[in-house]
């Protein structure tokens, strides 16, 4: 593809050199620069970009993408024979030159994005599973994993780089997918990563404390959540949670059509849960009945924005309605292990103070006789606010609680729980252990669980890692369970 039809629209201020010259491949990594390649040149957060132009140029590459005069000076300059592109944002330049060297293909499939703190994964995942069920063939971008059809790759990020997105958005359109869902998080929005991609359906779960450590403040997070919505078209539809106190807030600038759902207050699309228990839900959404294996109102609020997204696609909400009833919950999100003594093990995702919330609540509303277990802990080198907020829920809603590590990184874990610990009473501490080691943890809290209690162990989910210091061990928690509960049968 020739260098003026990559950089169309990308914001070039200047092209210096023959822009008919054809280029191979596209990159922002040096490493991956061959002959023929494209480099554009990110400033990044811990790196810039620019500084590695030299040995881009050393691999071969045609063209170089930069904005900053001085930074390329300072590389070399401009060298005889190369294509110079000068962008006002290399960043924003490389999402939309990764869309048009693949030939725009998030025109090709109708693209569905969700955005929000907590359900995005569980919202794309049960998206992708009943658009197959009703017999298309569909993409998935999500936190755990990436398909295309049934072709599963690992994910890195919620919300991947642009020139990932659209090379496995190419993939699709040319395996005749016709759906694509995709989280899109407030990170990837600050970062234009979905810079250039044609969204038909945006999505808005709802707002609550995270990523605080990047974004600084909550007014900055509400921002790049609401940017995805902004940049919506007039032909695509924004599909809002208006019970959610942000909700309204998310679309006010839009030039999509506006649908609300909700299971408070009228709106578009409303829903109750009718009946509760460990197995399910019995659900009515606009009066019609619908069971579901999920189980919790923010499932409830999952189910409905499902509904509302299949809808708004032009499904029949009968359809929708049986195909919702055969869907099951993404990996690690409330996954139950029944275990000896009648003790249910738990495993949830939830690694913010509302999502750690919203999962006691309906743990405790289910089964309000029965003790209630919580062991979490909290990411190092991430949101330090959010530690204390999280035991503040724990109290108030588990009987004990044990406080271990995350995903600790290059934090100390008992520095981490040190933070967990200032946001209990006495009362609080009273009833919690502190346990560095997260598999210990885990056997403690299995162990010394009364009869027939339920056991909650927050934050990991579906991850099958944990990152101690800067090394990934391999830490599958349902396999932890499961060998706990081995040995307390043969006790």
């Amino acid at each position: 593809m020739d260098i003026k039809t990559i950089i169309a629209g990308c914001g070039a201020v200047a092209t210096y050199g023959n822009p008919d010259t054809e280029i191979k491949s596209v990159t922002d990594d040096s490493r991956k620069v061959s002959e023929g390649s494209m480099f554009v040149a990110v400033k990044g957060f811990a790196s810039d970009g620019h500084a590695y132009i030299p040995a881009a140029l050393e691999k071969g590459a045609a063209a170089i993408v930069y904005e900053d005069d001085k930074a390329l000076d300072a590389a070399g300059g401009r060298k005889e024979g190369v294509v110079y592109v000068k962008t006002g944002s290399s960043r924003h330049a490389l999402a939309i030159i990764a869309a048009n060297f693949h030939d725009n293909p998030s025109r090709k499939l109708s693209l569905v994005g969700i955005t929000g703190t907590n359900g995005k994964t569980t919202t794309v995942t049960l998206l992708y599973h009943l658009f197959r069920s009703l017999g298309y063939e569909c993409g998935l971008l999500s936190t755990i994993a990436n398909y295309v059809g049934t072709r599963r790759s690992e994910a890195v990020n919620t919300t991947s780089d642009p020139l990932t997105i659209n090379s496995l958005l190419a993939e699709m359109a040319d395996a005749g997918c016709e759906y694509c869902f995709m989280e899109v998080s407030s990170i990837g929005m600050e970062q234009e990563r979905v810079a250039g991609l044609e969204f038909k359906v945006g999505i808005f779960s709802n707002l609550t404390h995270d990523h605080l450590d990047y974004h600084k403040t909550f007014a900055e997070y509400l921002r790049c959540k609401k940017l995805f919505f902004d940049g919506l078209s007039g032909d695509a539809v924004a599909i809002t949670n208006a019970d959610d106190k942000n909700g309204m807030v998310m679309v006010q600038n839009t030039k999509a059509r506006v649908v609300t759902y909700s299971c408070r207050t009228m709106a578009d699309h409303t829903c109750r849960i009718i009946e509760e228990s460990f197995d399910g839900m019995q659900l009515n959404i606009d009066g019609r009945e619908c069971w579901t294996s999920l189980i919790g109102q923010h499932n409830a609020y999952n189910i409905l924005a499902i509904y509302s997204a299949a809808v708004s696609l032009g499904a029949d909400p009968e359809e929708v309605l049986v195909g919702i009833s055969k869907l099951k919950s993404a990996p690690g999100r409330l996954e139950t292990i029944r275990g000896p003594r009648d003790i249910s093990a738990v495993i949830d995702y939830a690694h913010t103070p509302d999502a750690l919330e919203n999962v006691l609540v309906t743990l405790r509303d289910i089964a309000p006789e029965r003790q209630l277990v919580c062991l979490f802990g909290c990411g190092g080198d991430r949101d330090k606010t959010k530690r204390p907020e999280m035991a503040a829920v724990a109290q108030k809603y588990a009987d004990r609680i044990i406080v271990t590590s995350d995903n600790s990184r290059t934090e100390k874990t008992e520095d981490i729980m040190e933070d967990i610990k200032a946001g209990m009473d006495i009362k609080g501490r009273a009833k919690s252990l502190f346990i560095a080691d997260r598999k210990e943890a885990i056997r403690t809290a299995l162990m010394t669980a009364s009869e027939s209690a339920t056991v909650l162990l927050a934050g990991k989910g579906h991850e099958t890692y944990q990152i101690l210091g800067k090394v990934k061990h391999h830490f599958d928690e349902k396999e932890i369970v499961t060998e706990i509960f081995g040995d307390m049968k043969k006790m």
